[in-house]
């Protein structure tokens, strides 16, 4: 299979381009900035520069005819300003999601986050409108009758080693080691399982190729 990442020099984009390629698929990992391509082509991924936040959804549908699947792992990063929350987390996703259709690729998987339905709409606060953009970007996606989508919302990240072990559900508490969020979207892509499904997801007790998916 060949999947393409958006947000392909992250740390969760990473994990998850190596595990794809160790199962024999292609990764393309969409990167921002040219000195990233050294990184990618070591994980054992295509590297290709494009940005989000300046492309359009047909110059970004060229780059992902051809493509099985797609996969949303961009982010505004810590310290991002509110507008790069927006243009970024949100925009961008949404531009992911149309310009999969106009390649003709069903299949995306977006990396979203816990709670973030739970916005104050009110609320001028920097992660108020991480979770606001998060929350528009996922029912933009869901939207999507040409789309074979699931929309992972994990708990607060960590860069422990990953267990292959986790809960799923509407509502859940906890954090998760990015290994493993890379490990359950590496397993919903190559199994074709959680289509038009949406949890959150921590560490738990349950093994991620025997998920109730």
């Amino acid at each position: 299979m060949r999947i393409a990442i958006a947000g392909g020099h992250g740390q969760i984009a990473r994990l998850l381009a190596r595990r794809l390629v160790e199962a024999g698929h292609e990764p393309l990992a969409l990167i921002r900035k040219p000195e990233q391509a050294a990184d990618i082509e070591a994980d054992g991924a295509t590297p290709v520069v494009i940005d989000l936040e300046k492309t359009d959804d047909a110059g970004l549908a060229e780059v992902l005819t051809g493509c099985d699947a797609v996969v949303f792992a961009a982010g505004s990063g810590p310290g991002s300003t509110p507008e790069r929350k927006l243009t970024v987390d949100r925009d961008g996703a949404i531009l992911l999601a149309d310009a999969a259709v106009q390649a003709g690729v069903t299949r995306m998987v977006v990396i979203s986050s816990r709670r973030a339905d739970t916005f104050d709409p009110d609320s001028d606060d920097i992660f108020q409108i991480y979770l606001k953009a998060k929350a528009e970007a996922d029912a933009a996606v869901r939207a999507h009758d040409d789309l074979d989508w699931t929309i992972v919302r994990p708990g607060g990240l960590t860069d422990d080693a990953g267990t292959g072990q986790v809960e799923i559900g509407e509502n859940v508490e906890g954090s998760i080691p990015r290994a493993d969020v890379a490990h359950l979207v590496a397993e919903l892509i190559m199994s074709g399982r959680g289509v038009h499904q949406q949890f959150e997801v921590v560490s738990g007790p349950t093994p991620i190729a025997e998920l109730p998916l």
